[in-house]
Formats: C-alpha cells, structure tokens, sequence
C-alpha cells in the first residue's frame, strides 16, 4: 500500500482523519487487505514512526528515502523490497486513501491474478485501484520514478493486461481532497 505522499490536495495529514466509523482512514484502508492476505507491505515517508500510525499488526514497513521524487519511486522501493523478500505471485498495488473496495471484489481480482498478468479493475469503464502486477512485472516496477505511477509499465506490456469490469464504486473512490468524503 502507497502511503509516503503529503497530501497536498488534502491540506493536511488525510491519512490521520478519523471516518465516521472512528478508524482513521489509513486504517480504514488498510483493513480488508490486512483481512485477505498473507503480506501487507507498506510504503513511508522517511521521517514517519509507524507506531505513532496505530498499524495493524503484521503490516510491514518500508521507508522511501526519497518520496520527492512521486509515486513512481515509492512503487521502486517497495518492489524493490517485494523483489527480495517476498515469495507471492502477484502484488496488488493498494491507495492509502482507498477504503471503500469491497471484499468480493478483491476476491474478483485475485482469481484474475497470475506471474504474468496485470489485473486492472474497472467500473463503468473506468479503470480503478487496486491494480495487481505480476511477479514477472516486479523488476519493472523496481525502476520506476516520477508521477507517472505504474503506467510506463502497463503502456510497455498490453498483451499482459487484464481489465477486469466490477460492480463497485469504491476501486475509483480516492479521497484527494475534503469534499471527496461526502462520496464515501
């Protein structure tokens, strides 16, 4: 999960903004993948302490010296790590202000997951979160910088792609800034 950004849209720290339900929403997005799978790993800035973040147990942290540099170089460092110390097939790549996916969706997507495939949700057309990579993708993923994200690598790998369309607003539902959470 990608949580080394600074939430500029936010304003503030929206990691820490306590939902209605009381969880914070880096917790909120963190709990149904917490839930379903074996590894949870976790992306930081540099200067944070995870325990001050109330963690689940068991999320494993991994600290981006260079979180300037965007998503592309925190998606780097985490396969990085992934690539030397993980033995899963597939990683999906999960937004720390995303906590609206569904169970049965992320089992939709897991069923879709391969070594060589990258699985894209999709609701009414629009492509979603979490995007799964394959292990076969991973030292791709370890190169990457910039804003840009992942998709150098979809661009470079179409024939691997798998869109795979749900019924559920929450793969596009992000919280960037305070209206986006009247949508949750």
């Amino acid at each position: 999960m990608l949580a080394a950004g600074y939430s500029r849209r936010f304003g503030a720290d929206k990691r820490r903004l306590e939902l209605a339900d009381g969880r914070s929403l880096l917790s909120a997005s963190l709990a149904l993948p917490c839930s379903m799978l074996e590894e949870v790993w976790l992306v930081l800035r540099p200067d944070e302490a995870p325990a001050a973040l109330d963690l689940p147990t068991g999320v494993r942290i991994v600290q981006n010296p260079a979180t300037a540099q965007g998503m592309g170089h925190s998606l780097a460092v985490g396969a990085e790590r992934l690539l030397a110390e993980s033995g899963a097939e597939a990683v999906a790549i999960f937004l720390a202000d995303m906590p609206a996916i569904r169970r049965d969706s992320l089992e939709t997507l897991f069923a879709h997951a391969s070594a060589n495939a990258i699985v894209l949700p999709s609701y009414q057309g629009k492509r979603g979160h979490p995007v799964l990579f394959g292990r076969a993708f991973w030292p791709q993923l370890a190169t990457l910088n910039g804003d840009a994200g992942a998709k150098p690598v979809l661009q470079q790998h179409p024939e691997a792609v798998r869109i795979v369309e749900l019924n559920d607003p929450g793969v596009l539902q992000d919280i960037d800034t305070p209206a986006d959470l009247s949508q949750l």
